[in-house]
């Protein structure tokens, strides 16, 4: 989870109209990359935030991602934590869904679902081989994200978590 929301944050680097929200009739462009993580409480789902995601190694993400979700369960956060986020990343491939879509939290623009990472035959080079796979399903806001903006957004969050060197640096 910690290699998907870093590979958002960067990507969202490149498609700032992603990063972006519909509010009070106007479209607004963030300056800050934001990460939201759904986390699953005793009775709710709540939405910390990695703040500055962009700007952060891997190893910081990680770190921030399990502090904040630490502190969902226990109860402590605070609503500075739960507010700020641009765009919002929830996955459910711990609990084996394969595919779901998520709903937007307002005012952001967007929100990946992520299902979970299973190993399937893939054809390469016209041979079968097993790889690893994941579904990803982004919604959108279309005020904000077009069909094709998002598309070029999902297709650079694939060429960063097929090549997990880029979110290393």
């Amino acid at each position: 989870n910690d290699m998907i929301i870093r590979a958002c944050a960067l990507a969202l680097r490149e498609f700032p109209r992603v990063n972006g929200a519909y509010r009070d009739g106007k479209f607004e462009l963030y300056e800050k990359v934001n990460i939201g993580i759904a986390v699953a409480a005793m009775d709710a789902l709540v939405v910390p935030t990695v703040f500055d995601a962009d700007r952060k190694s891997l190893g910081q993400i990680s770190r921030d991602a399990r502090a904040a979700a630490e502190k969902v369960r226990d109860r402590t956060i605070t609503p500075p934590e739960l507010s700020g986020a641009t765009f919002t990343v929830s996955n459910l491939g711990m609990f084996g869904i394969d595919q779901f879509t998520a709903i937007i939290n307002p005012p952001e623009a967007g929100i990946l679902a992520v299902g979970t990472l299973e190993r399937k035959p893939v054809y390469l080079n016209g041979e079968l081989v097993p790889r690893q796979r994941m579904r990803v399903t982004m919604s959108c806001d279309h005020r904000v994200i077009d069909g094709a903006t998002g598309a070029r957004f999902l297709q650079t969050l694939r060429r960063m978590l097929e090549n997990p060197l880029m979110l290393v640096f």
